[in-house]
C-alpha cells in the first residue's frame, strides 16, 4: 500500500479550506481584514462562481451548516430553491416526458445560491456586500488563470454553444475558441451584473439595508426581470435530446427566499454528527453510522477488505432507504425517526454478510410500503444516455462533460464556524442568461415524474438535492466542519472520513489522504439516474491484494486512477482555541491556509 500523507495546516488567527486556491486565499484574507467566518465564506462562495464556472454558479443552490461562536449546536441555512410554479407532472409529461433532463430549461428551480448567502451575511456577517463581492468582480473583470478541467469541459463542449446555446458561446468562448489552460480568462458580463448590483444596493444607507436592496435587486428587480425575459421565449436543447421552453417566471424567483431549518444528528461514539434534513442526502450518513454501531467497524484496519466491505454494505441500505424516503418534510410526511433510529439500524444491520449485496433493500417503515415498492420498480429500470450537460457529478476519472460542485470550511479566531457546499449553476447545466454572464441550474432533475412520492414533482417543493455539508463534535468538544464535492458521492466519501477520524486516530490530512472507495450500486440522483448493481469504485492504494479480496466477496470492481477520487476539506477548533484545516491533494485544486 503506497499513498504519502502532509502535515495539517494549523492556525489560532483562522483557517479556510476549499476546493480552490484562488477561493482559499481569498477567505484568509478577508479574515486578515477582519471580517469573521461568515464574512469569508460568502466572499469565498463568490470567488468560487467566477474560478470554477464548470462546478457552480450564482444561479445555483446552496445548503450551508453554520455555528456562530458560543451556540450549543449548528444551524443549516437552506439556500435551495423549490420547483416553479408551473412546474407540474401534467406539464413536463405533455412535453414528452418520462424523465426530467439534465440539462436545459426544465431542469431548472428557483436559484436559491445568492439569497443564501445574502442571509448569511446580513445576519452573521459584519462586512459590507462591497468587501465580499469585489474579490469576484475583480476576477470576472481581470481575469483568473484558468484550471485545465475547465479549459477541456469548455473545449468539450465548444460545437454545441456554437450551434445550439449561442448566448453560452459569448461567454465560455472568448474570440470563437475555448480558453487555453492557464491562460487568463475574464467574465465581463458577470462583473458588469456585481457592478449593477452593488450600485442598487448602495443607494440604500446601512449595511443591512445595502443587502435587503441586493436581494430585491436579485430576485424581484433587474436579475430576476432578466430572466423572466428570456425565458418567455428560449426554447433551447436539453439532455433528452429535444429544444424545450422553461418554466421558471420572474413571479416564482419575487416569491421565494432562503430560509433557516434545523439540522438532524445523531451521537456515535461520543461524538456527535450535524447534517441537513430529509430534503438532502444528508441523513445517509447519519443512518449508516447508526447501522455501523455494533459491526465491529473498530476493530478493522481502516484499508482493509472488510472495512470497505462492511461500510460500502451499510451505505447500500442507507441509499437504498434514501431511494425510497427522502424528500422535502415541508410537503411529506417522513418517517425521519424511525429511518434515525437504533431498533431500525438493527434490522438493516443484520442484513450486511459477507458477500456483497446486489439487490436494492429499502427498509419497509409501515405505512410506507407504496414508497419502497416504487423505489425498487425505478431502479430495475435501464438507464439511456447522459445527454449534452446530463449525468451525475463527477471526478476526474469520468467525462468532463458533466457537472460538478464546490466545498468551502471556515473557521474564525472567534470560534465562529461555516460548512457550504454551492453547486448548480455550472456552464454545462444551462445556457447563460443573456446579459448576465450565468447560467440557470438543473437540480429538478432530481424529481421525479410520478405521482405520490417524496421526490414527486410539484411547484413550491425543495428536490431531494446531493449537496450535504457537515459538522461534528469530538468528545472531548472539538469542533469540526468537513465537505467534499461529489454528487451522489459526497456522504460516502465524508462517512469513509470521519470514520478514519473516529477510529484510526489519524490527523486531518491523514484521513482525507487515505484511499477512497464508493458504490454506485443504489439509484443515481442525476439523470439518467443509472442504477450500476454492486458497483464499487476504489482507488489503488488500496493495493492489489485488498482489491483482490473485494471481488472475492462478489463486489463489481472498478479501480480508479491514482488520486482521483474525493475532494474532501476539513476544519477544526479545539478546545484551547488551536486550529486545524486539511484539504485533499487530488486534481490539485483543493487548498487549506491557516495562520
Amino acid at each position: 500500500m503506497t499513498f504519502t500523507t502532509r502535515p495539517e495546516i494549523l492556525g489560532t488567527f483562522g483557517v479556510v479550506a476549499s476546493t480552490h486556491w484562488i477561493a482559499s486565499s481569498v477567505g484568509m484574507a478577508i479574515l486578515e481584514k477582519g471580517g469573521n467566518a461568515f464574512d469569508a465564506a460568502v466572499a469565498m462562495g463568490f470567488a468560487l462562481n467566477v474560478v470554477e464556472p464548470h462546478l457552480c454558479g450564482p444561479l445555483g443552490d446552496l445548503p450551508a451548516i453554520i455555528r456562530p461562536a458560543g451556540d450549543a449546536a449548528p444551524t443549516v441555512i437552506c439556500g435551495q430553491g423549490t420547483a416553479p410554479a408551473g412546474a407540474t407532472i401534467a406539464h413536463y409529461r405533455a412535453e414528452g416526458l418520462t424523465m426530467i433532463p439534465g440539462s436545459g430549461l426544465l431542469a431548472t428551480v428557483i436559484p436559491g445560491a445568492f439569497d443564501g448567502w445574502m442571509l448569511m451575511l446580513r445576519d452573521h456577517g459584519t462586512m459590507t456586500l462591497r468587501e465580499v463581492l469585489e474579490p469576484a468582480i475583480h476576477y470576472a473583470r481581470h481575469g483568473h488563470p484558468v484550471l485545465r478541467r475547465v479549459s477541456a469541459t469548455i473545449a468539450g463542449l465548444a460545437e454545441f454553444f456554437r450551434t445550439e446555446w449561442p448566448t453560452s458561446a459569448e461567454v465560455w468562448l472568448p474570440g470563437g475558441n475555448a480558453p487555453a489552460p492557464e491562460s487568463l480568462f475574464c467574465n465581463p458580463d458577470l462583473a458588469n451584473t456585481w457592478t449593477r448590483l452593488l450600485a442598487e444596493a448602495e443607494a440604500a444607507s446601512g449595511r443591512e439595508a445595502q443587502i435587503e436592496a441586493a436581494r430585491a435587486a436579485f430576485y424581484k428587480g433587474f436579475v430576476a426581470e432578466a430572466i423572466d425575459r428570456w425565458m418567455r421565449n428560449a426554447s433551447v436543447m436539453d439532455a433528452a435530446g429535444a429544444r424545450r421552453k422553461g418554466v421558471l417566471t420572474g413571479q416564482d424567483m419575487a416569491g421565494w427566499q432562503a430560509s433557516y431549518d434545523a439540522p438532524l444528528s445523531v451521537d456515535y461514539e461520543g461524538w456527535t454528527v450535524w447534517k441537513p434534513g430529509m430534503w438532502s442526502q444528508g441523513p445517509s450518513f447519519l443512518q449508516s453510522l447508526r447501522t455501523l454501531e455494533g459491526s465491529g467497524i473498530a476493530a478493522m484496519d481502516p484499508n482493509g477488505a472488510a472495512f470497505v466491505h462492511t461500510i460500502t454494505e451499510a451505505m447500500k441500505l442507507s441509499f437504498a432507504d434514501r431511494e425510497a424516503y427522502y424528500g422535502d418534510p415541508a410537503c411529506t410526511d417522513i418517517p425521519t425517526d424511525t429511518l434515525l433510529s437504533r431498533a431500525y439500524a438493527a434490522d438493516r444491520r443484520a442484513l450486511i454478510g459477507p458477500r456483497a449485496s446486489l439487490l436494492q433493500r429499502p427498509g419497509v417503515v409501515p405505512g410506507h410500503e407504496a414508497w419502497v415498492q416504487a423505489a425498487i420498480a425505478r431502479a430495475g429500470q435501464e438507464a439511456g444516455a447522459a445527454g449534452i450537460g446530463g449525468g451525475e457529478p463527477t471526478m476526474a476519472h469520468l467525462t468532463e462533460k458533466r457537472g460538478d460542485t464546490v466545498h468551502i470550511d471556515v473557521i474564525d479566531r472567534w470560534g465562529n464556524m461555516v460548512s457550504a457546499t454551492p453547486s448548480g449553476g455550472w456552464l454545462q447545466s444551462s445556457p447563460v442568461v443573456p446579459g448576465l454572464g450565468m447560467p440557470l441550474n438543473s437540480r429538478a432533475q432530481m424529481f421525479w415524474l410520478d405521482e405520490g412520492l417524496p421526490t414527486s414533482l410539484a411547484p413550491g417543493r425543495r428536490p431531494r438535492t446531493t449537496l450535504s455539508p457537515s459538522m461534528a463534535q469530538r468528545p472531548d468538544g472539538a469542533r469540526l466542519a468537513f465537505g467534499t464535492p461529489g454528487g451522489d458521492q459526497q456522504d460516502q466519501w465524508q462517512l469513509i472520513f470521519f470514520l478514519r477520524l473516529v477510529h484510526g486516530q489519524t490527523n486531518l490530512q491523514e484521513a482525507i489522504d487515505a484511499p477512497l472507495f464508493h458504490t454506485s450500486h443504489f439509484q443515481g440522483s442525476f439523470y439518467p439516474r443509472a442504477v450500476q448493481p454492486g458497483h464499487l469504485m476504489v482507488e489503488p492504494a488500496l493495493g492489489p491484494k485488498v482489491i483482490d479480496e473485494l471481488r472475492a466477496r462478489g463486489h463489481a470492481v472498478e479501480v480508479a486512477e491514482p488520486w482521483t477520487v474525493g475532494r474532501l476539506t476539513a476544519a477544526q477548533r479545539d478546545t484551547g482555541g488551536l486550529m486545524r484545516a486539511a484539504a485533499t491533494p487530488r486534481l490539485m485544486q483543493a487548498y487549506a491556509v491557516g495562520r
